[in-house]
């Protein structure tokens, strides 16, 4: 039998790499998998070898001790690999098979799946709407930080590359479909980003830096990304955006000296809960700073898409009210401008084809604008530590040594 091994949350500040279970098609008991889930047969599935799985920032509010998520429980839902075992259900995917695996897990027959709202999916996960891969309160889908993951409803859920050597050569690229990449430009299109288009970006994580690299790929006129770490945004420039340092000061009077005007036609929070203040706040965490902003920055009339991560339950806000995910929004400005707000999970199946073919034609480097850098599956401790310190950087975990070898 292959040996496993994966990315597995030990508490707060702490992941390890250790022994796992070879997966089988059937969902086990384990940290966070949902009692009504356990027994569950997947002869839908396949099982991967994993060619590459990224980190992600939600990742790190897990690993930070912002969630409920429990010990034990296997990380990673951004994933790309090989099929090396399929179900006895499964009729259009064969082994050998070069798939890239959307991060929402979704049954395809549900009312939500057929409007194609994967990210909602009604059968995957006995909590609530919507299921990850390792990720609290999600199911208890075992993650794929991992040298082997299950993947059900496979049929419905992966998409195959057409042309292996084709898509190995831009294994890097097409990694990013599991996740950022059609989640920055969901973020994007949601807030109605156009040919001409101004559009500002506060996050210049690797979510923030794919919806910039996305308003460009959809015909932005300017794209202006703001954060507090010099780092990234020297990346976001590196590809031709224009940056706002918000630790000096409010975000508005910096895009004014950019535009002309301290509004833009479409705002994009890629932020999160986790949000700091502005100018002498900036080192003060202040859940509802970035929503507040992109209402103001953004012109009367125009959309506010929110790829940020809010959530339900957090046990180290900074306030009562913010445990539970009740923030101090300005609503009121958002209704008296018109504002349109789309939030939630990207459905990834909606753009992930679409996005797949842009990479392959050149018409997009993901990649380069994020800063994809493949490291062993065995440095990812130092990587989820190198990530929580601001590094500018989307670390792709080679759990096989095969992203090396492909990209040299």
């Amino acid at each position: 039998m292959p040996e496993n091994r994966g990315v597995v949350y030990k508490g707060p500040g702490e992941v390890d790499v250790v022994d796992l279970d070879m997966p089988e098609f059937e969902l086990k008991d384990g940290p966070g998998v949902n009692p009504a889930n356990v027994g569950r047969k997947v002869n839908h599935g396949v099982i991967l070898k994993v060619v590459a799985s990224n980190i992600c920032g939600s990742d790190q509010h897990m690993v930070r001790g912002r969630t409920t998520a429990p010990a034990g429980l296997v990380l990673g839902h951004e994933i790309t690999g090989e099929v090396v075992e399929k179900g006895p259900d499964v009729e259009f995917l064969d082994v050998g098979d070069l798939v890239s695996v959307p991060f929402n897990i979704a049954c395809g027959r549900c009312r939500n799946c057929k409007e194609r709202a994967t990210g909602i999916c009604l059968n995957v996960n006995p909590d609530r709407p919507g299921s990850a891969y390792g990720y609290v309160d999600m199911g208890g889908w075992v993650g794929g930080q991992a040298r082997y993951v299950l993947v059900p409803y496979a049929d419905f859920n992966a998409l195959r590359f057409p042309d292996r050597d084709r898509a190995m050569a831009k294994i890097l690229d097409l990694t990013m479909l599991s996740d950022i990449f059609p989640t920055g430009f969901h973020g994007c299109v949601s807030a109605g980003v156009g040919v001409g288009s101004t559009v500002y970006i506060a996050g210049a994580g690797p979510v923030g830096l794919a919806a910039a690299a996305s308003a460009q790929l959809l015909g932005a006129a300017v794209v202006v990304v703001g954060d507090l770490n010099p780092e990234r945004l020297a990346q976001a420039r590196a590809f031709g955006c224009e940056t706002v340092d918000v630790s000096k000061g409010d975000p508005g009077e910096q895009i004014a000296e950019i535009l002309g005007t301290p509004e833009v036609d479409a705002a994009v929070d890629a932020v999160g809960f986790e949000a700091h203040g502005h100018g002498g706040e900036s080192g003060r965490e202040a859940p509802a700073t970035v929503l507040n902003s992109v209402m103001e920055l953004t012109r009367a009339g125009g959309a506010i898409g929110i790829p940020g991560l809010y959530v339900t339950g957090d046990p180290g806000a900074v306030d009562e009210a913010a445990k539970v995910g009740a923030l101090s929004i300005r609503i009121g400005l958002g209704w008296a401008k018109s504002h349109a707000f789309t939030t939630g999970q990207c459905p990834v199946m909606k753009y992930h084809r679409g996005l797949m073919m842009a990479i392959l034609h050149d018409k997009v480097a993901i990649a380069e604008a994020v800063n994809a850098t493949p490291i062993p599956l065995e440095d990812a401790p130092q990587g989820y530590r190198d990530f929580d310190r601001g590094a500018a950087a989307k670390y792709v975990l080679d759990p096989h040594g095969l992203v090396a070898a492909a990209t040299g």
